[in-house]
């Protein structure tokens, strides 16, 4: 593993590195802010899944997460959304497809079969990188997210029960076999039959009886993928209420979808996280 650069932060040290990947097949960076107590013992650890055409940057820069990621003691992670390179013929194309795109799936169909396996490096190899250079208690894991990001949180703790105690996500994509975002991912990871689709989509797994955490979401009001029906928090809401599974779906009044918003609330996700993984 390569440390790309280091800064100390609020006692901490924010970290960018990179490793070279055996599920997906490429390089892959990913942000680590080491919290002040990571210095004396191992300590919780939170990961952050990003959105559309985010790096691992994009949360470590805007969010203002390191702040309260000290004050709590909690190892806080963000990876990439994507292999970068793996040189597929169109991958660069789209912003909602490819390249930044991954959606946190594991692609069924070629080419993308190959390195598009973003669920299986979220669940099981980057943990394991973590835990290998860091100081994580990679038994206390929450898991956090952003739009496409609050979809991979979503589905990775439904389909990983018992590894995550915690499951938080700001404007999640709720049920993308039933938004264009979602079909087109979908479809071009998994193939055209939609059967095969349900085991990613939140909404459809909570209706199939996958159960986790009662996750904290928070939508804002004013955010235009929640009213070009992108997002479809109602839906994950209606197969809550009917399936029995708790969630906390916050509406935030006026608040769009961007990093001000996620910056507005981050410090309330993180606590709430904290909880959790420190009971």
């Amino acid at each position: 593993m390569e440390t790309v650069s280091k800064n100390l932060c609020f006692g901490g040290v924010q970290s960018i590195c990179q490793h070279q990947s055996e599920t997906v097949g490429t390089a892959m960076r990913f942000s680590v802010y080491s919290p002040p107590q990571a210095k004396k013992s191992s300590v919780p650890v939170l990961w952050w899944l990003s959105g559309l055409t985010c790096t691992e940057e994009n949360f470590t820069f805007k969010a203002g997460a390191q702040r309260y990621a000290a004050e709590h003691g909690l190892l806080l992670v963000a990876p990439d959304t994507s292999p970068r390179g793996a040189d597929i013929d169109g991958e660069n194309d789209a912003y909602d497809f490819g390249t930044g795109a991954g959606f946190y799936v594991d692609a069924t169909v070629p080419p993308w079969d190959k390195n598009y396996r973003m669920f299986s490096y979220v669940s099981n190899e980057l943990p394991q990188v973590v835990s290998n250079h860091f100081p994580a208690n990679i038994e206390q894991q929450g898991i956090s997210g952003h739009s496409m990001g609050g979809h991979g949180a979503l589905i990775i703790a439904l389909k990983n029960p018992g590894q995550y105690r915690s499951v938080s996500a700001f404007s999640p994509i709720c049920n993308p076999t039933e938004c264009a975002w979602g079909k087109k991912a979908l479809s071009g990871y998994l193939g055209k039959d939609s059967a095969a689709w349900r085991q990613w989509d939140a909404t459809t797994l909570i209706e199939d009886g996958y159960r986790c955490p009662a996750p904290l979401i928070d939508q804002g009001t004013a955010d235009e993928f929640l009213h070009n029906g992108q997002l479809r928090p109602d839906a994950l809401q209606s197969a809550c209420n009917k399936h029995g599974q708790p969630l906390d779906l916050r509406t935030q009044p006026g608040c769009d979808h961007s990093y001000y918003f996620i910056a507005s609330f981050i410090g309330e996700h993180i606590a709430h996280h904290a909880a959790a993984l420190r009971s």
